[in-house]
């Protein structure tokens, strides 16, 4: 078994490297639990310098660390750059509120003292997506190293340069030995990891099937679960919105990162009176992106990561047009090496199609029409996702009336879904349940212990 790094741009094996063996595998894991039972013990000032340590590390190496995304999973280099330096910032983040967020918590009760604190559950297991190679594991890792745990990360398998240079940003950023380390092993042997007694925890970002593996492994072995998985998000736009302004964004909403982001908006539902504008508009904007290198500046869509995701949305395009639905532009494999589309829209796919149930990773939107916002939230929530929304309105009331009845883990009101370390991430129904980023990110995995003085 080994592991091939291969440019989606060109189709060239880039890297290949062997998986590691059984003997490898147990000495990162003894490793990892030896370190836990010390790193937690030190200061968390002494941890946040590390952190600290680590953003500094990343920021001086982002143009070597950028190529290596866009080498191996074809995202815009500037993306690239871009994702280094939110990755930085989340470490200097947690770096600066880590003693706070962790501090104990004095407790009126019927004692003498009673107070709350928040201790380390040990090593944690993340199992991490290709689509943002560092931030989905730095956004884990920052929080979980600072709170004292230690990371062992099972990286997708198409990003294996990307999981090497994140251990050796840790090592060389002074984390002690086994803190923080990469494992090169098939998905198979996830659910063995999860039950080694030595794991604490697991966090994994990725598919609904992905998540129900690892949820059910985790609930079998009774150790705590994050899980990030999937969304279809929708982009709902109203009468009252600036429609130059929420053409402009959704365009760039959809085609985020190649169009393969959970959170990118992939259903536009546009008002009626509305619509016909919107549509116009959506698809010229559409119709002028650059597709091409993604190491050139004025490519606007790159590559998808692999011929499997490429096959895969295609063959969900063509059973949504079968369908019923209507091809406003793109819905063709371009003809050039790599894994390239066009981008896309589709209009008013009927349920039970691809781009009405589905989610849809890659640069193809779903327009759908809404007689009135009563029939807006009714669609936006039609889905089994629920990790982000967003809403385009001029008129306050349609955006708090929206902000309590969208269904998701986060509602964006004239702006664009984004993740930020100071605000919680994450999804309810088929989109996972826990949290990443901000405190409660953090509180994901410690032991929030209860102690009495009597």
């Amino acid at each position: 078994m080994s592991f091939a790094s291969i440019d989606p741009g060109t189709g060239e094996l880039v890297a290949r490297f062997a998986a590691h063996d059984d003997a490898e595998v147990e000495r990162r894991l003894a490793a990892a639990a030896a370190a836990a039972s010390s790193w937690g013990r030190r200061p968390v000032a002494e941890r946040a310098r590390r952190l600290a340590a680590a953003a500094e590390r990343l920021e001086a190496g982002k143009g070597e660390l950028a190529a290596i995304m866009t080498g191996e999973m074809g995202k815009l280099l500037r993306a690239a750059v871009a994702e280094v330096e939110k990755c930085a910032w989340v470490c200097r983040y947690y770096a600066e509120h880590a003693e706070r967020f962790l501090a104990p918590e004095a407790v009126a009760a019927d004692w003498p003292e009673a107070r709350v604190r928040f201790d380390p559950l040990g090593v944690v297991l993340a199992v991490m997506p290709w689509n943002f190679p560092f931030w989905q594991v730095f956004r884990f890792a920052a929080p979980a190293l600072a709170a004292g745990n230690v990371g062992l990360l099972k990286h997708a398998s198409n990003v294996p340069r990307s999981a090497l240079a994140i251990e050796r940003v840790f090592a060389e950023a002074g984390l002690p030995a086994g803190c923080f380390q990469t494992l090169l092993v098939e998905s198979a042997r996830v659910e063995a990891l999860i039950a080694d007694p030595r794991v604490a925890a697991v966090t994994l970002t990725g598919s609904e099937g992905a998540g129900r593996s690892v949820g059910g492994a985790a609930g079998r072995a009774i150790k705590k679960c994050v899980l990030e998985l999937g969304g279809s998000d929708p982009f709902v736009v109203l009468p009252s919105a600036d429609l130059e302004r929420a053409v402009a964004t959704a365009v760039e909403a959809r085609t985020i990162n190649n169009g393969q982001s959970c959170i990118a908006a992939k259903r536009f539902i546009v008002h009626r009176q509305v619509y016909e504008e919107f549509e116009r508009a959506f698809v010229a904007r559409l119709g002028a992106l650059v597709v091409g290198d993604p190491r050139d500046p004025a490519t606007e869509v790159g590559p998808l990561a692999t011929p499997t995701i490429l096959e895969d949305l295609a063959g969900q395009v063509e059973r949504s047009l079968a369908a019923g639905g209507r091809l406003l532009i793109g819905g063709r494999r371009l003809d050039r090496p790599g894994n390239f589309y066009e981008p896309t829209a589709i209009a008013e796919p009927p349920p039970g199609s691809p781009a009405f149930e589905e989610e849809l990773f890659g640069p193809v939107a779903t327009l759908l029409r809404a007689r009135d916002l009563d029939h807006a939230i009714e669609l936006a929530n039609a889905t089994p996702f629920g990790l982000g929304a967003a809403i385009w309105t001029g008129d306050r009331r349609e955006a708090e009336r929206a902000e309590v009845e969208l269904e998701a883990g986060s509602v964006f009101v004239n702006a664009m879904v984004a993740s930020d370390p100071r605000l919680p991430f994450g999804g309810i129904k088929r989109s996972g349940f826990g949290r990443e980023l901000a405190r409660a990110g953090m509180l994901e995995f410690v032991n929030v212990k209860s102690v009495v003085y009597g």
